[in-house]
Formats: C-alpha cells, sequence, structure tokens
C-alpha cells in the first residue's frame, strides 16, 4: 500500500503542491491581517491537497495516450501500465469529493462554487488540443488559490485577492511557457497547441518574460490596496528579482537547467512570497 500511495504522488508531482498552496495561506492570511484559526486552515490545506491530486490524477488520465507518445513522459506510471486507468479515476474521485467537503466545512460561498472549481480544474487537460493559451488556463486553475481561501473565510471577496490571483495567473503561466519549450518539437509534430509550438521558442520567452513582469506588478497592486507594509513588499521585489533570475538560467535545449528555472526557483519564489506576507501580518 506504501508503494502505491508513493506512486500515485510520483505521478501527480505531489511535491508541486508547494507552487500553490503557499498563495492559499497568504489569501487566508490577509482577509483580517491575522492568522486564521486552525478549523480554517486544516480545511483549506485539505482543499489544496484534494483540489491538486484530482486536478493532476485528471489530467494523466485525459493526457495518457499523448504521454505514451512523447518520450519525456513515456515512463509516467499509466503510459507504463504500473497504474491502471480505473485506479487513477478512484483517486480523482475522491480526490473532488475532499475538495467538495473541505468547501462545505468552510462557508456557503465556497461550497455553492465547488462546481466552478472542478471545472476549471479539470479543464486544463483539453484546452491543449485547442488553443495556444492553454498556459493561462493553468495560470487560472492555481490562480483561483489566494481568492479561493479568501472566500472560505470571508464568504466573499473583493478586488485586492482578485489582482493577487491575476499575479498568480501570469506567474504559473510564464514559467508554464518556458516548460513547454522542452516539448516544442513534440507539439509541433502532434498538434498539440502551446505558445512556443504556435509563435516558436524566442516568441514564446518573450512573453513568459511579459508575463514574470506583470506577475510582481499585480502583486504589488494587491498589497498597496490592502494597506499592507514593508515586509510584504520586499517579498514581491524578491519575487521579482527569482524571475529575472529564472530567465537568466532558463535555456529552452537543456532540460536539467529548465527543471531548475521551472521547479527550484517557482518554490522558492512561492515559499517567499508567504514568509514576508505571513512577517508583514505578525509585526504591523
Amino acid at each position: 500500500m506504501l508503494q502505491r500511495v508513493v506512486i500515485v504522488a510520483q505521478m501527480i508531482r505531489f511535491e508541486h503542491t508547494v507552487f500553490a498552496l503557499p498563495f492559499a495561506y497568504i489569501g487566508a492570511l490577509l482577509v483580517e491581517h491575522r492568522i486564521p484559526s486552525g478549523h480554517d486552515l486544516l480545511w483549506i490545506t485539505l482543499a489544496m491537497v484534494g483540489a491538486r491530486t484530482g486536478a493532476m490524477s485528471l489530467n494523466r488520465i485525459i493526457d495518457r495516450q499523448i504521454d505514451k507518445a512523447n518520450p519525456r513522459t513515456a515512463d509516467r506510471a499509466l503510459p507504463r501500465g504500473i497504474l491502471s486507468v480505473a485506479e487513477v479515476w478512484v483517486y480523482a474521485v475522491l480526490s473532488f469529493i475532499l475538495l467538495g467537503l473541505a468547501a462545505m466545512q468552510l462557508s456557503p460561498l465556497a461550497a455553492k462554487l465547488f462546481p466552478l472549481a472542478v471545472f476549471i480544474l479539470a479543464g486544463y487537460s483539453y484546452t491543449k488540443r485547442f488553443t495556444w493559451a492553454c498556459h493561462l488556463w493553468l495560470g487560472l486553475a492555481l490562480g483561483i488559490t489566494p481568492v479561493a481561501s479568501w472566500i472560505a473565510i470571508a464568504n466573499g471577496f473583493t478586488l485586492a485577492p482578485v489582482l493577487l490571483g491575476l499575479g498568480v495567473v501570469f506567474w504559473v503561466a510564464g514559467f508554464d511557457i518556458i516548460y513547454a519549450c522542452l516539448d516544442y518539437d513534440f507539439d509541433r509534430e502532434h498538434r498539440i497547441h502551446s505558445i512556443p509550438a504556435r509563435f516558436g521558442i524566442v516568441r514564446a520567452l518573450r512573453v513568459a518574460q511579459a508575463f514574470h513582469v506583470l506577475a510582481p506588478v499585480l502583486f504589488a497592486a494587491a498589497g498597496l490596496m490592502l494597506g499592507l507594509g514593508t515586509f510584504y513588499f520586499i517579498g514581491v521585489g524578491i519575487a521579482a528579482g527569482l524571475l529575472m533570475y529564472e530567465h537568466m538560467i532558463a535555456d529552452p535545449v537543456n532540460p536539467a537547467r529548465i527543471n531548475v528555472a521551472f521547479f527550484h526557483v517557482n518554490v522558492v519564489l512561492s515559499l517567499t512570497m508567504f514568509v514576508f506576507t505571513l512577517a508583514d501580518v505578525l509585526i504591523s
């Protein structure tokens, strides 16, 4: 059983949860500029686990034939037959049930918006089949995180968490464009839609750079609207510097450097934003 759990965690890249989870906590922190209750933090965490596990499980099911054909992804659990489609469906359904249960434990509006969240999370896997804007849909899937946490506690939302969420949208879309450069040849050959496949790698990287200029601007705009202090804006400044560094080291023909840019830099960015937002809330 433990071995199966490890395989599932590898399949859904569970470690990538650290991209979105800190922003879920940021959204929760900023509702009342204080640490939320243990009840709210627990259910927000469980909601995030359910949302990401469900979304990634569906992604692996929907994309299993594409993954099997792509040398970069052919060793994933479903293409290799290590896990069955039926088994992964069970994980997906149970995960979305967990998300729905968490929403009901948090706020009435969160419960009402649960179907919309599932639609956004499940829809990403289909977008690459018809639009090069699929990166923005992935960004939306993570960008709703701080807004959802705000709704979970406040039972409503304002413009500020939306701006924060839009910052996440462009941050995620930007690094997903960089990562998609690894599949440039495969995507063009198999008519998979992406910005690199549509516009070429050079133009795609320029789009990613533009997105990564916009992201910290939106983070800062949210902070100004909420009247946040010095620590928060230091975090935004560090995030902007990390995005510059990401583009300095990203090499579309070097998978190792792309992986460093994609995973390590973005994990540091997400955690940095959380730590400095927490410091601002506790000290201000």
